[in-house]
């Protein structure tokens, strides 16, 4: 039995450093060599456009999709872009199976690459004395993600012994300069951010010439291609391939009334 293939769904930009890093998590999954084929798709304007990359997997005959969305901010509910990417998909090819996974969501795991990025950046500012932490992402995502990246907020917090607060670019929550704010009028000076966000997009762009502006003392590089990241894909692809499995069971009410009658 062939496992369905995977297709990393990222958003793309005209940016050649946002897209590099869903080429490079494709590569890595790749790499794990765990059965099934990898592809990355773009939604927006990049080399792979989602559409093309669909109609050639389906030209090779592949049966069944699995689409993984490259989202930190989202737990639960799917972007819209990604719910039109599966319905144009199905209309167009009815005999093959598409569904998409459960987004990345600002999981646990991904503290430990954040402690990463925010140690190298605190070092490459010559950065002595740390008072206070900002854990900054795009958005707040749906109501499950909001909740989590607010729990991560405390997480690290009570991991570093530093009151950390969380900020987003969009309007959903305060904003980089509003935590920062905040944490000044406790006393606070010495502040980092660290940054929630996968690659260096513009998002990313804001959330750092703001946090400078208002008198940061660094902000970490994005999570990038981490390992944690890879094993976090290959979840979610495993627990949303196994809802295309066939088990067999007849559903029909034919059937259910001789399971009744044997009963």
């Amino acid at each position: 039995m062939t496992a369905p293939a995977l297709v990393i769904v990222s958003w793309g930009s005209k940016d050649p450093k946002v897209t590099q890093i869903a080429l490079e998590l494709r590569h890595g999954m790749q790499e794990m060599k765990l059965g099934m084929t990898s592809h990355v798709a773009f939604l927006e304007a990049a080399p792979q456009n989602a559409t093309q990359v669909v109609t050639r997997l389906v030209d090779h005959g592949v049966k069944e999709i699995v689409f993984v969305p490259l989202d930190l901010n989202n737990a639960v509910t799917c972007h819209p872009d990604v719910e039109n990417l599966i319905n144009h998909s199905q209309a167009a090819f009815p005999q093959v199976r598409f569904i998409a996974s459960r987004p990345l969501g600002p999981e646990v795991c991904l503290l430990k690459v954040l402690d990463a990025r925010v140690r190298t950046a605190l070092s490459n500012a010559r950065c002595l004395e740390l008072d206070g932490l900002i854990l900054s992402a795009a958005s707040a995502g749906d109501v499950r993600g909001s909740a989590l990246l607010s729990r991560r907020a405390r997480q690290w917090s009570t991991n570093h012994h530093l009151p950390c607060l969380a900020a987003v670019v969009d309007d959903s929550g305060p904003s980089v300069a509003q935590s920062i704010l905040n944490l000044r009028s406790q006393g606070r000076r010495h502040i980092a951010v660290g940054s929630f966000f996968l690659a260096p997009d513009k998002a990313y762009h804001a959330q750092s010439e703001m946090a400078y502006h208002y008198g940061a003392v660094s902000v970490s590089e994005p999570i990038g291609a981490a390992n944690e990241v890879k094993n976090l894909i290959f979840a979610r692809y495993s627990f949303a391939a196994m809802e295309l499995i066939d088990f067999g069971f007849d559903e029909t009410p034919a059937a259910t009334e001789q399971l009744e009658a044997s009963a």
